[in-house]
């Protein structure tokens, strides 16, 4: 063998992913409304790319699945009809706009084909619709609401002790901090800031600025005129209470049945966290990116194109730029027209595999449109990839980041995926999320003297078809955040106290 260096020549095949591909692929695992916004930065990047509202097309026609009842799919497409060859110019004066998806049809005449209804105006209407949410102002925090009630009732150094403690307070009311400290970093004499944070307390909410839950508690029973030595005993003793341990308690506070029954139900009625009854609510609602009806033969799938506007590409203008444009501009604009013609094609091609999926799912999950979780059927993605043709990966991305709404509610595409439990007569296996529906179900049926145990969770789901072991139980149990027979006893037995 030569140790020389030598030229040689090799042939080799491998798989490269051009950027375009990988940004496509990146798509999939994009929402509705992560989408409109890549939309938006391609058209202020590409100058021959426009968005605009999405126009109505033909009724699609559905999919035969080829079985009565099952599915079918409507594939309406929203963002890129069409290849590079078609003109995608609209006049905007004449184009004429309608409600485009289930979610506009709310208060309008539906005439029964899909994605056509009466006039008005909607999300694909000239006009849009004056939010008047928009002018409603924002409710007060919690520390707005402390610092204007020191305001009124305070003044000079004390008021300035109070704005720095009520800075420190959490979102539930709880002073965050030792005093001590506080006061040290603040540069205040120890008594000054506990005379400050004693005039807090008396602030609403009722409870507010406590340093533990004892006090808080403590706090609101002093203003309901029921701090008297048994109950102080009671909330100095919480740990017994949450243990249900009501004969110590009663021992320890010198009462009887009733006294004991009746202070219960006191600290119940007390709130635990009462700044979060001035928390800003800024969950924002799920916008579904699919829309599933019941027809009268099959299914209709849907995308939301409210969520979603339709991309085009102004040829024209590019016919405008090109005709007098230099060597160096004409190439530019050919990368700009290329880059518009692959995001139609890409955007196509999402929104068809996105409906050839959640059809597949519509079909292998029909029990659960129609019966609910409990008729739901174990299922995962290589089943469904291998039912449309597909990779496993490639729905794994298209279920990513995706809801689903239907006549049962507003489900992650994610949800309708999970293992199987084998039934215990040899028939067809269960859905995990069946068996935890049956596991709920079991329990919220329960008798308050007839707990429950895991065991006979397993005993009672094998009557029903269910071959599960008892960790498995337990584990379904605690996920669906149930207590365990014991803490659920004793939570009972307060109840009825």
């Amino acid at each position: 063998m030569s140790l020389a260096p030598s030229l040689q020549l090799r042939q080799s095949q491998s798989l490269v992913m051009t950027p375009q591909l990988q940004q496509a692929i990146r798509l999939l695992a994009c929402s509705n409304l992560e989408i409109e916004g890549f939309i938006a930065e391609e058209v202020e990047k590409n100058p021959l790319l426009e968005s605009g509202p999405t126009e109505v097309s033909d009724t699609p026609e559905p999919v035969d699945n080829g079985r009565d009842g099952a599915p079918e799919a409507a594939d309406h497409m929203i963002g890129g009809e069409g290849g590079a060859g078609e003109s995608l110019d609209v006049d905007w004066g004449e184009a004429e706009f309608h409600h485009d998806s289930a979610s506009d049809m709310a208060g309008s005449g539906f005439d029964g084909a899909l994605g056509q209804v009466g006039g008005g105006s909607g999300a694909g209407g000239d006009a849009e619709a004056i939010d008047f949410d928009g002018f409603a102002c924002a409710e007060p925090t919690l520390h707005d609401h402390l610092q204007q009630q020191a305001g009124e009732m305070l003044d000079g150094p004390q008021l300035l002790i109070a704005v720095a403690l009520i800075d420190r307070i959490d979102a539930a009311g709880y002073l965050d901090g030792r005093l001590i400290d506080i006061a040290n970093e603040i540069g205040a004499p120890l008594a000054a800031c506990e005379d400050a944070l004693a005039v807090i307390h008396g602030f609403d909410p009722c409870g507010v600025g406590a340093r533990n839950l004892a006090e808080c508690l403590a706090i609101q029973a002093k203003d309901a005129d029921r701090y008297d030595p048994a109950m102080a005993c009671m909330i100095a003793h919480l740990d017994l209470l949450a243990k249900g341990a009501l004969p110590q308690l009663k021992r320890i506070c010198g009462v009887d049945d009733e006294d004991i029954a009746d202070m219960v139900r006191e600290i119940r009625t007390y709130d635990p966290k009462p700044g979060l009854r001035y928390q800003s609510d800024d969950t924002r609602s799920v916008v579904p990116d699919i829309f599933i009806e019941r027809r009268k033969t099959g299914w209709s799938v849907e995308l939301n194109a409210a969520t979603l506007p339709r991309v085009l590409i102004n040829r024209r203008y590019y016919a405008e730029l090109a005709r007098g444009a230099a060597a160096k501009s004409k190439a530019w604009l050919s990368e700009c027209l290329a880059s518009a013609n692959w995001l139609v094609k890409a955007l196509d091609q999402r929104q068809r595999t996105i409906v050839k999926v959640a059809a597949e799912i519509v079909k292998q999950q029909e029990g659960f449109f129609l019966h609910g979780v409990a008729q739901m059927k174990p299922l995962t993605l290589k089943a469904v990839a291998d039912a449309i043709g597909m990779h496993e990966s490639t729905v794994s991305r298209v279920t990513s980041n995706k809801y689903l709404s239907c006549a049962r509610g507003v489900f992650e595409l994610k949800y309708f995926f999970s293992s199987g439990i084998q039934s215990s007569d040899g028939g067809e296996a269960a859905s995990a999320e069946a068996v935890k529906a049956a596991i709920k179900a079991l329990i919220d049926a329960e008798e308050p003297k007839k707990i429950l145990s895991d065991d006979t969770l397993v005993d009672r789901l094998k009557d029903k078809g269910f071959d599960i072991a008892r960790r498995t139980v337990a584990k379904y149990r605690e996920s669906l955040g149930i207590g365990s027979s014991v803490q659920r006893r004793r939570q009972k037995k307060m109840l009825a106290g």
